[in-house]
C-alpha cells in the first residue's frame, strides 16, 4: 500500500473553548464519548491515509499519552508526534514537521473538526488534475440573522442558515467560497519560505495561488468545526439536529 501523509494541526490552545481548554487540548475534547482526534484519525484511515504527522504544542503530552494508551486502536497507522512548541505559529509548526512528509502529495487539516466525506476521491482527483494545491470548500452555518430578499422585496427572515459562498460589495464579479481548513498539497510547495509567517493561511495561500496550479473542490458530505463550547454542545445535545449525524459517523467509523 502506498504511503499517504496527512498533517493534523493540533498544537493550539483552543482559547475559545474557555474553561474546557484549561484541562485538555481541543483535539481531545469529547464528542459522543470520543475525542475529536479519534474521529479525525479513523476517518483518515478509512480514506487510505496511513502516515499521520501531529505537530503538538499546548498540553501535547496528553495527546501523546492518548495515542500510547490507544495504540491498538491505531495500530495500522504510522504516527509521528513532533513537539513544535507551545506558543509556536502554525507556519512554524508546519515548517518544523515538513521533513517528515513521505508522500508526494499530502493533506493538511485542522484537528478540531469532525467530518464524513470521500477524501480519497478528492485526493485522487487532485493527482489526476496535476494540481499543486486543492482547497476543499464546504457549507457552513451563518451565526447571524438574515433578511431574505426575493424579486426586490423582503420575503422572509431566518437565522443559522447554511451557506457556502459570499459576495463582496467592492467587487461586482467577486464570489468567495467557505474554506473548510483542509487542503491537499504537493510537497514541492513546502520548499517555499514560510516559517516566519504570522498567519499561515493569509500570508501563504495568496502567494501560491498566484504562482502555482490551484483548484477548489467542494465537500459532499458532513463537516463540523468545533470552535467553541456552543459547537461542542450542538453535537453532544440529543435534541440537536446534528446529534443524529454524528451518531451515523460514529457507527460508520466503528465498522470493521
Amino acid at each position: 500500500m502506498e504511503t499517504r501523509t496527512a498533517i493534523i494541526l493540533c498544537g493550539g490552545k483552543g482559547s475559545r473553548l474557555g474553561s474546557i481548554a484549561k484541562k485538555l487540548p481541543k483535539t481531545l475534547v469529547k464528542i459522543h464519548s470520543n475525542p475529536i482526534l479519534w474521529f479525525v484519525l479513523k476517518n483518515l484511515q478509512r480514506n487510505k491515509f496511513n502516515h499521520l504527522i501531529l505537530p503538538i504544542g499546548y498540553k501535547g503530552n496528553m495527546i501523546r499519552n492518548y495515542l500510547i494508551k490507544n495504540k491498538k486502536e491505531f495500530r495500522n497507522l504510522k504516527i509521528d508526534v513532533v513537539k513544535t512548541g507551545i506558543d509556536t505559529t502554525i507556519a512554524s509548526r508546519i515548517h518544523k514537521v515538513k521533513k517528515y512528509i513521505k508522500s508526494k502529495n499530502f493533506i493538511l487539516l485542522n484537528g478540531d473538526a469532525i467530518f464524513d466525506f470521500n477524501i480519497n476521491k478528492l485526493y485522487e482527483k487532485h493527482i489526476t488534475n496535476k494540481s499543486d494545491v486543492t482547497f476543499l470548500g464546504n457549507p457552513a452555518q451563518l451565526p447571524y440573522g438574515v433578511v431574505i430578499v426575493e424579486k426586490n422585496r423582503i420575503s422572509d427572515f431566518k437565522r443559522d442558515i447554511i451557506f457556502n459562498s459570499v459576495k463582496k460589495n467592492e467587487k461586482k464579479n467577486f464570489i468567495g467560497y467557505v474554506y473548510s481548513g483542509i487542503s491537499i498539497i504537493n510537497k514541492k510547495i513546502m520548499n517555499l519560505s514560510f516559517k516566519n509567517f504570522k498567519n499561515f493561511e493569509k500570508d501563504f495561500y495568496p502567494k501560491i495561488i498566484r504562482k502555482y496550479k490551484c483548484d477548489l473542490n467542494h465537500i459532499e458530505g458532513t463537516w463540523f468545526s468545533i470552535d467553541n463550547q456552543k459547537d461542542m454542545h450542538s453535537l453532544n445535545d440529543q435534541k440537536s439536529k446534528n446529534y443524529g449525524k454524528v451518531k451515523k459517523i460514529l457507527k460508520k467509523l466503528n465498522e470493521k
